[in-house]
């Protein structure tokens, strides 16, 4: 079980989708629980993938790569997980804010909170306030997750921020925010509970807002 379980690790490392959806496949058919491939293979391996990047060992690419080669595994165990009901580290909506088409970052951090064993909903890009007050409404989120490219959508942040105060559901949520033009004064000027400035950070950002 444990040689399974550190092929699967070593292969998300080295970004080998074939060899991750392979190793899930065989971890699976030896009997090895979903749940212990999830917790003990994929979660430690883009834990370490986190690390590399902070540490500058690893750079976009290499984690997108890795990322993208966990999705393979992650796909395979989805269905059993979601039968099994095993317990998520927490639900997350996320979308980039109205106004703004790019989704590369956030699909990069969508990704890696998936990886830490998030369940996410994903609303895209350019979503308008009044999306993402459904969204919490609808699922009961733990966090709500926006992203920002441009300098001129970062308003649609703090709108959509006073959005969910007027609908009654901000303090029901944790909300975070990340982007190449955001910071963490900007996080507190408009009341969010957190910034992150990288993938690998709103990962362990949400595991610590989530953490009991």
């Amino acid at each position: 079980m444990i040689e399974q379980l550190q092929y699967i690790f070593d292969a998300i490392i080295n970004g080998e989708a074939g060899d991750v959806s392979a190793g899930v496949q065989t971890a699976l058919d030896s009997g090895i629980p979903a749940d212990d491939i999830l917790k003990q293979g994929l979660i430690p391996a883009m834990k370490e993938v986190g690390a590399k990047f902070e540490s500058g060992e690893f750079f976009v690419p290499e984690m997108l790569i890795s990322a993208r080669a966990m999705q393979t595994g992650l796909g395979l165990l989805k269905p059993i997980l979601a039968t099994a009901e095993i317990k998520s580290s927490g639900k997350i909506v996320i979308g980039t804010v109205e106004g703004d088409l790019h989704d590369i970052g956030k699909n990069l951090v969508v990704m890696m909170l998936e990886g830490a064993g998030f369940e996410m909903i994903d609303l895209g890009s350019d979503v308008v306030p009044e999306k993402f007050v459904e969204a919490v409404r609808a699922n009961q989120p733990d966090i709500v997750a926006m992203s920002a490219l441009l300098t001129t959508t970062m308003p649609s942040m703090k709108s959509t921020i006073a959005a969910l105060k007027t609908a009654g559901l901000r303090d029901k949520v944790k909300i975070i925010i990340g982007g190449a033009p955001v910071s963490e004064d900007y996080a507190g000027e408009i009341g969010a509970d957190g910034y992150a400035s990288d993938a690998s950070r709103a990962a362990n950002l949400a595991q610590e807002l989530c953490s009991p």
